[in-house]
């Protein structure tokens, strides 16, 4: 093997003592290929792509995307799960895939086993609703919703989605009762939305983000505790009078498990080293997406984040009883 890639690769991470490179890093003068558990296009896709391309001048080699879709990110779950683990395969994932699939799914690997790369972004819900819906902010949706229980629907992209888990909890956290309309993903929900098929809708922010600019569906509130920098005259759910309503679809990326530590950094360097790139920062915000400070981008800050969330939502779930249809 040439060892001209190797080289460029150890020059591109910089923030690695030479010595540190085992032997196991050479697989990395390969091409890496970074599975993507949903269609070319959506939020994921987006992300994955942009990194991708400032990944390469890191590694020295192409990133190469595989999208691998079906059952909520499981099937790319799975594959990821039994790629080999040197460091030539790995994974994009979030809230939904790497955090609530592991209480929803009786799944062949465990969502707490991946090697954990880098947290690179997190992007809150928006919670919109039709246009011609009468409530003008979430106080009187609220509402709204309890008058109407019974009636007023809510879109998900399936069951155990995030659109359906925060919806259940924004169910516990106010008494609404409001029924789940479940669709194929968000793309054919927000559609429904609009034309005023359906009420409601928990939608991440850099899905639904242009349709409310453009005004074809009202947002309500953004479910964190700051507004966003790309929509800032929409309120958070503290200002709204829904204090502690927080969910993010929370984006990192990991290994198969085993992966050698060495092999991990390397990986670790090249994703936090295309977060600084300016370009990336600035397609990141307009897509409603807050990438972490440095020191909360590495592979311990994944692992921790990941595990409070987990300890956070299963409960949520398993008292809901959600389960995949």
């Amino acid at each position: 093997m040439s060892r001209r890639p190797f080289l460029q690769l150890a020059l591109g991470a910089a923030t690695l003592p030479l010595a540190s490179i085992g032997v196991g890093a050479e697989t990395l003068a390969r091409p890496v290929t970074m599975i993507v558990p949903f269609a070319a296009g959506g939020p994921t896709d987006v992300l994955a792509r942009i990194l991708a391309e400032y990944m390469r001048g890191t590694l020295g080699h192409p990133v190469i995307i595989e999208n691998v879709t079906g059952a909520s990110g499981t099937v790319a779950g799975l594959r990821a799960a039994r790629a080999t683990p040197d460091g030539t395969t790995i994974t994009i994932g979030h809230w939904g895939t790497h955090c609530l699939n592991g209480a929803i799914y009786q799944l062949q690997y465990d969502v707490r086993e991946f090697a954990p790369i880098a947290l690179i972004a997190s992007g809150p819900q928006l919670i919109i609703g039709r246009p011609d819906l009468p409530a003008k902010d979430l106080k009187e949706l609220i509402g709204w919703l309890k008058a109407n229980g019974g009636k007023a629907t809510a879109g998900t992209a399936g069951p155990g989605s995030g659109a359906h888990v925060a919806g259940v909890f924004f169910q516990q956290l106010t008494g609404a009762n409001f029924s789940f309309v479940p669709y194929r993903g968000a793309g054919p929900a927000l559609n429904d939305l609009m034309a005023g098929h359906i009420d409601i809708m928990f939608d991440q922010a850099s899905n639904s983000l242009p349709q409310v600019k453009s005004g074809t569906v009202k947002a309500f509130a953004v479910t964190q505790s700051s507004r966003l920098a790309s929509a800032a005259e929409i309120p958070t759910v503290d200002e709204a009078g829904l204090r502690g309503l927080y969910i993010a679809y929370w984006h990192g990326i990991w290994a198969p498990k085993g992966t050698p530590a060495d092999v991990v950094s390397i990986l670790s360097n090249a994703v936090i080293s295309a977060l600084a790139e300016p370009a990336v920062r600035q397609r990141f915000a307009e897509l409603g997406q807050e990438i972490p400070p440095p020191d909360r981008q590495g592979p311990d800050a994944l692992r921790s984040h990941q595990a409070a969330e987990v300890e956070k939502w299963w409960p949520i779930v398993k008292s809901a009883n959600i389960k995949a249809e």
